[in-house]
């Protein structure tokens, strides 16, 4: 069976979180050669990510475009930051 979209979104944020380092220092993030900001890229995501788990403990209900949109962008951030070599 699959899962309502509200637990849908709750895997999807769990998922992110697990596998984009949200813990790196500063030092980290900003050392080297740098193909976008991942300071910025992280503090976006992050609170993305927040957003949409005080929406969802409000009650609010995403729609399959809402999980498209943050896998896709998750999925981007991801991407920059395997290019920056932080993942």
């Amino acid at each position: 069976m699959k899962p309502s979209t509200p637990e849908a979104m709750a895997i999807l944020i769990a998922d992110i979180r697990t596998a984009i380092p949200f813990g790196l220092s500063e030092a980290e993030l900003c050392s080297g050669n740098c193909k976008g900001c991942s300071k910025k890229l992280l503090e976006f995501l992050d609170q993305e990510l927040l957003d949409w788990s005080h929406r969802l403990g409000h009650g609010e209900k995403p729609n399959l475009g809402d999980i498209g949109r943050l896998e896709k962008t998750a999925r981007k951030i991801y991407s920059a930051l395997k290019k920056n070599q932080l993942v």
